[in-house]
């Protein structure tokens, strides 16, 4: 028998070694099966059990033919002008030649806040968030004047809180520049805190410059549409995927081109239940073509599924610090300490809190409390202030992308010797940023949301006047009690 020559897709990009490919069946849900792969298959069935010989195609030969780029152009737009979803950042100015250039401005700064708030943060979440920003900062002239607490208070709930301070050092750096926006997608990569996706959604869509990008939904549908099963996560994948999407652009409308693409990502062409049916691409899709003609396949196969990284565990004890003054009915305020320019929540305010080492009975947990709080404020628990309670709240894990904190919560009220003159004076002389606020100001402060449910917390566990705020998993709850009759016993 003559051999035949098939042409396979390389799963991470440059290979070092020649291909083999096994006799074995294709492992489902970890690498999709190449087309060579299954061509192969039949072949060896139907016809020799000779070694076939399989030419390598490597992902960077991968390219969209002269008669696939016109037709998905065609598609895509006619599909996006009908269903596009009405969203506010599209309503500020959407394109054309005649449009002056601080409307144009207006555009970029529009897009380049909403596309920094939907990074790691779903479309409905932004729409509210994205409304109340342009109300108090309209311009980025209005947002380069404003402070980085203002910034992270009207960020507060989005997470990922360096995206925010970006933002305010990238509109400072624009405005002292000049107040000039950049227009290009290599000038805009030059202020602090652009890449290239962010760029080029800016300069596609407020200056119709002919650039690509390439988030998450973009990459679900270029590998669909080639069905490249190579790890989209290496940075060989990568580059060719960015190279595919600068294909795919139309020059002539670059800006809704790259937002219909990442619509149909978004809406369509999803990652566990995509609605092949009604999608404007399938005549043009690989992916869907293989699972049709082979049952091992699914379009979901692509892209490859990547395992995530292992979360790292931390703990910590965090005192909320609730100073109280002399008379039974003065007010109370809380303590409240800011973190670190660097690291992580970088600049934002929490209740004071101290990481351990692991896992920590509640003696230790407390001792480590009062150190840090005799260290910072001059807060000692036996000379100038008095323990008027100390109650145990309940244990909160909030959840990071790398990292699962695990919180455990206690109320602490004082009443400080000196009264409220003593933290005043310390306040003068202290390395690290604090300030103590009353019960109104807490509640409409902007706090990470983690920070806010442990204050929901203690609102719970004060009102109900119990002993512990319920934990739902038993585990928990019974390192909780044994906590408490350690207490007891001290």
């Amino acid at each position: 028998m003559t051999s035949s020559n098939f042409k396979s897709h390389c799963l991470a990009g440059k290979l070092q070694s020649p291909l083999v490919i096994s006799n074995l069946p294709p492992q489902h849900h970890h690498s999709p099966p190449s087309a060579a792969v299954l061509t192969m298959k039949r072949c060896r069935q139907a016809q020799s059990r000779k070694k076939d010989t399989v030419e390598v195609v490597d992902i960077e030969d991968i390219s969209f033919s002269e008669k696939e780029i016109p037709k998905i152009r065609a598609s895509l737009l006619k599909w996006y002008d009908v269903n596009r979803r009405d969203l506010p950042w599209r309503r500020i100015y959407n394109g054309g030649n005649d449009v002056g250039v601080e409307d144009r401005e207006k555009r970029a700064y529009a897009v380049w806040v909403s596309e920094v708030m939907l990074q790691q943060t779903r479309v409905q979440t932004v729409v509210d968030y994205f409304n109340r920003w342009m109300e108090k900062w309209p311009t980025i002239h209005h947002l380069a004047q404003a402070s980085i607490e203002e910034v992270n208070e009207m960020w507060a709930g989005l997470g990922y809180y360096r995206r925010a301070r970006f933002l305010l050092e990238g509109a400072k750096m624009i405005v002292d520049g000049g107040g000039e926006f950049p227009r290009t997608a290599s000038s805009l990569q030059k202020v602090k805190g652009i890449g290239n996706y962010t760029a080029g959604a800016i300069a596609s869509i407020a200056f119709e410059e002919a650039v690509p990008v390439v988030d998450g939904n973009v990459v679900r549908v270029i590998t669909r549409l080639k069905a490249i099963s190579a790890n989209p996560k290496n940075s060989t994948t990568v580059k060719e995927i960015w190279k595919l999407a600068r294909q795919l652009v139309d020059p002539s409308r670059p800006g809704d081109f790259n937002q219909a693409v990442m619509e149909l990502g978004a809406t369509v062409c999803t990652p566990t239940t995509p609605n092949c049916s009604t999608c404007p691409l399938s005549q043009q899709c690989q992916a869907l073509s293989l699972s049709i003609n082979h049952e091992s396949v699914q379009v979901t196969d692509y892209p490859m599924k990547v395992a995530k990284a292992k979360q790292r565990h931390d703990f910590s004890a965090v005192s909320v610090v609730e100073i109280v003054g002399e008379g039974p009915q003065s007010d109370s305020v809380y303590l409240l300490v800011k973190r670190p320019d660097e690291g992580l929540l970088a600049g934002l305010w929490e209740f004071p809190s101290v990481l351990l080492e692991g896992e920590a009975e509640l003696a230790l947990r407390r001792k480590a409390i009062d150190s840090f709080l005799k260290q910072s404020f001059g807060l000692d628990m036996k000379g100038s202030c008095k323990v008027v309670s100390r109650e145990e709240v309940g244990v909160y894990v909030h959840v990071f992308t790398h990292i699962r904190l695990k919180m455990y919560i206690e109320l602490l009220v004082l009443r400080l010797k000196g009264g409220m003159d003593f933290l005043q004076k310390k306040q003068e002389s202290a390395t690290m940023m604090w300030k103590y606020v009353d019960n109104v100001a807490l509640s409409t402060l902007g706090l990470t949301s983690g920070v806010r449910k442990v204050y929901t917390m203690v609102e719970k566990f004060k009102q109900s006047g119990s002993d512990s705020v319920r934990i739902k998993n038993k585990k928990e709850e019974r390192e909780q009690n044994l906590a408490k009759q350690t207490d007891l016993n001290c």
